[in-house]
């Protein structure tokens, strides 16, 4: 009942530390909650060491579990704090209520004459307070069981068991990915397989048997004949009826359409539950269509989550809300699962609400930094002092100049460039010295590790480091004085790196310019100033260094992105741009580059154990086959033998007639691709980055922004002495899990910014009506072809068949990549031009609706 716990109107608790410790055990979220409640001061909640009181300490006694142990140790510590208080000389006696949901508990505490209640009784009795009656979590006592009664699901096998079974083998343990297409179809991700992640395929209702995405679950393989093949058809739930189960099985069947044998693969079924990995969810309540009903379905925003079912009494207020609501329970009788509801969000549709949703759902930490975060911050005005000098070279003299994004405030990055008395040129890349702010182990340094990246949504930027050190103390703006990191090579005029050195330093930067403005002073012949002559000496290197990657196999590959261009008043989205790149964002990259690679040597040659290393592993084979076959639908041939033999094939595959044909290739290349994650190199033997075709790597020049270098940051400080270590930099496993959070939060970053944009670019076509633009096929399936809009850089569905149309005859040909649409083929890569409106009926799943015009079918 944590939602109740933390409601304003609940205080003056004592939480006894026999449940803290049980809370602990079971969930380490509920527990942080817990902690958190306790430690705000308005709330007067209190932990009482009850285990550690003489006169409220039990032992065990002998053939008494240790559930009833601590149910007695609860209840002595009750009435002991009864007595306690009526040795208060004062009017008003305090009386102590005790609340459970045990039964047994509760019974033996009234024999004992201690008044206690359930946790719903007491919330109930709350009269001037009758809100909270909808946060209560469900406890499935036997008699709350739906009316119905019919048992839906077979039975969960006891964690025990499941134990057993996984260790001889006759179950499998894995993480259960629901489907975002096919609400009656999910796969288990088989953990510890050594040989390529098993995928096991969930089908079928009774087989899902009540998981949620991201739980673990132990499952039990079919027999072979049972094996079934992933469905390509796109199947919501969304009927009112929610315990119409003939149609489910009518929909089932529709899963088992025929397949040719070798599409089979392993499936399964869901026989218990190892660990929930339920979060609160946000989403929208369905009203149910029955007079004054208090039960609803609540719809979740992540098609991947199923409906929940709640009781509230304030429906007709929350519809057409976003609201966020728990899962408490599922039983077995029962089609969806039963909740509670947690908080109304506000409006569907209203900006302030989507992004608040968005971030949630991503899981995005997103509060203002706590004072505790806050008060590690350097005390304004700051100043270099001599002891930051200590370890540091001044190179305040320097011409160094940093090129950006325009309105970028948090500038990580400076570069220089000047020839040397023997003729050489040398170049720097000097890097905010974040971690000289950040210290290991305090608030500001957990917090930042937690959040892991900065994200950036289309009109706001979710800090990972409070903005006195992101957008000021930190940033290498122009004409200030700031510490850096510096990274320093000696190359001859072939870009051959002759010497490196690392150095912590001071800068002063000359100039903070866009891309623009830097591409401008290059190409100004009237422009000889020293900035200008360092920016053409880093050109020139750029321009060779990328050369040199790219016949070494390194892959460019393009993706559209795209930008707003924002009203300064509404912020609402005006038109929409793909970036367009110049050749200074690509000098900026290069030298980030080899920065990145230089440090990666450095800190893994000093740290083979515990360097923080960035791999990209190559894609598997069977990844390419989309883009093969695409590529031969062209009679083009792309070679996937490797990355050289990619980036050489797809720089030959250009058609005269066909202009963009270039450029969607590299987008479906980009599809094939495999995540780039860190890894501790302690941890795993293979290094290579297959897209920057580089044998080691890593993330040094984005301290601001990226966790993941501040750590390197201090491996390189430690490497060449400038700073001293602490026990977690040279721990392996902690490592490892600092990489996974990294991992995570980086996916998290990347979904909730397509998010932003999605939402962005649905504002801007509401405004818009309808339009009808030139589109090309990337994607064909069973029922629908995916397109892109270059103008937009937007990519959409096609769907041939609607409700409450005729469905036309379609035949799918996996081969070719073709859909036949009544007498009219599609292929991939063809162009066509369709209409895209705003379908706003389903107001919680508002989307971008793309139909055909052209070829007409």
């Amino acid at each position: 009942q944590i939602d109740i716990l933390e409601d304003p109107v609940i205080t003056n608790v004592i939480v006894l530390q026999t449940v803290l410790q049980e809370v602990r055990n079971r969930s380490a979220p509920v527990y942080k909650r817990i902690r958190d409640v306790i430690g705000n001061p308005e709330k007067h909640f209190y932990s009482f060491t009850n285990e550690h009181h003489r006169e409220t300490y039990v032992e065990q006694e002998q053939g008494e579990t240790s559930n009833d142990r601590n149910d007695r140790a609860i209840r002595v510590a009750v009435k002991w704090y009864n007595e306690h208080l009526k040795k208060i000389e004062d009017e008003e006696k305090i009386q102590v209520i005790f609340l459970t949901n045990d039964r047994t508990n509760k019974e033996k505490a009234l024999e004992e004459g201690i008044t206690a209640y359930t946790c719903e009784e007491y919330i109930k009795s709350l009269i001037a307070n009758p809100e909270l009656v909808d946060r209560l979590a469900c406890v499935s006592d036997e008699g709350k069981e739906i009316e119905s009664g019919k048992i839906i699901f077979p039975e969960h096998i006891p964690l025990s068991k499941l134990q057993q079974g996984i260790k001889s083998g006759i179950y499998l343990q894995g993480t259960y990915r629901a489907s975002r297409d096919n609400y009656l179809e999910a796969t288990v991700w088989v953990h510890g397989d050594v040989e390529e992640n098993k995928e096991i395929i969930i089908q079928g209702l009774k087989h899902l048997n009540r998981a949620v995405h991201e739980d673990i679950v132990a499952v039990e393989l079919l027999a072979k004949d049972e094996w079934v093949a992933p469905s390509s058809v796109v199947l919501q739930d969304d009927d009112q009826n929610e315990d119409d189960l003939e149609n489910e099985e009518e929909k089932e069947n529709i899963l088992k359409t025929s397949v040719n044998k070798d599409m089979l693969r392993p499936t399964g079924k869901v026989v218990g539950i190892i660990k929930r990995n339920w979060r609160p969810f946000c989403g929208m309540l369905s009203k149910s269509q029955i007079k004054e009903a208090r039960r609803h379905l609540f719809t979740p925003a992540d098609r991947r989550i199923p409906r929940i079912r709640i009781e509230t009494r304030q429906a007709d207020t929350l519809e057409g809300q976003r609201i966020i609501v728990a899962i408490d329970g599922w039983p077995r009788n029962s089609r969806y699962p039963n909740g509670h509801f947690v908080k109304n969000l506000g409006s569907a549709g209203d900006k302030e609400t989507e992004t608040e949703v968005l971030l949630l759902e991503h899981d995005v930490p997103h509060q203002p930094f706590s004072q505790s975060v806050l008060s590690f911050l350097p005390k304004m005005p700051w100043s270099i002092t001599e002891q930051d000098m200590k370890y540091r070279e001044d190179l305040r003299h320097l011409y160094v100049c940093s090129v950006d994004p325009p309105g970028c405030t948090d500038i990580d990055d400076a570069l220089h460039c000047r020839e040397v008395e023997n003729g050489n040129l040398e170049v720097g890349v000097h890097i905010a010295d974040v971690s000289h702010f950040i210290r290991p182990g305090n608030a500001l340094d957990e917090e930042s590790a937690k959040r892991g990246t900065t994200v950036y949504l289309c009109e706001k930027r979710i800090d990972m480091v409070p903005e006195l050190l992101s957008s000021n103390l930190c940033s290498l703006r122009s004409n200030v004085d700031r510490l850096a990191f510096s990274c320093i090579w000696e190359m001859n005029h072939k870009a051959e790196i002759l010497k490196t050195r690392f150095t912590k330093s001071v800068i002063n930067s000359k100039a903070s310019l866009t891309y623009a403005e830097a591409q401008m002073r290059i190409d100004s012949a009237a422009m000889n100033d020293e900035i200008t002559a360092s920016l053409r000496g880093l050109n020139k290197l750029a321009k060779i260094l990328k050369k040199k990657r790219i016949d070494n196999g390194a892959l460019t590959l393009s993706s559209p992105e795209v930008r707003f261009h924002m009203d300064s008043e509404t912020h609402d989205p005006i038109d929409l741009q793909t970036k367009e790149l110049k050749e200074t964002n690509s000098m900026v990259e290069e030298f980030m580059l080899l920065a990145n690679i230089s440090v990666a040597q450095k800190i893994y040659d000093e740290f083979p154990e515990f360097a923080l290393l960035r791999k990209h592993p190559a894609p598997p084979p069977s990844n390419y086959d989309i883009l093969v076959k695409a590529a031969k639908s062209k009679n083009l041939e792309i070679k996937t033998d490797s990355a050289k033999a990619l980036a050489e094939s797809l720089d030959k595959a250009e058609s005269p007639t066909f202009p963009y044909l270039n450029t969607l290739l590299r987008i479906l290349a980009t599809r094939c691709m495999m995540q780039a994650v860190y890894f501790c190199s302690g941890m795993d033997n293979d290094f290579h980055h297959y897209g920057l075709a580089s044998p080691i790597y890593t993330h040094f020049t984005s301290p601001i922004r990226r966790y993941a270098d501040i750590i390197v940051h201090r491996l390189l400080a430690v490497a060449i002495g400038a700073d001293s270590t602490y026990p977690e930099l040279t721990d392996k496993h902690k490592l490892a899990d600092m990489c996974k959070n990294l991992n995570y939060r980086h996916k998290m970053a990347q979904y909730a910014q397509r998010a932003s944009v999605a939402f962005h670019t649905q504002l801007f076509f509401k405004s818009k009506g309808v339009v009808n633009e030139d589109a090309y096929i990337l994607f064909v399936r069973k029922n629908a072809v995916v397109v892109l809009i270059p103008k937009y850089g937007l990519e959409g569905t096609v769907f041939f068949e609607e409700k409450d149309k005729p469905t036309p005859r379609l035949d799918y040909n996996n081969e070719v990549p073709s859909l036949t649409v009544e007498d009219t083929t599609l292929h991939v890569f063809d162009k066509v031009k369709v209409n895209i409106m705003l379908d706003a009926s389903n107001i919680q799943h508002q989307k971008i609706r793309m139909v055909l015009v052209e070829p007409k079918v």
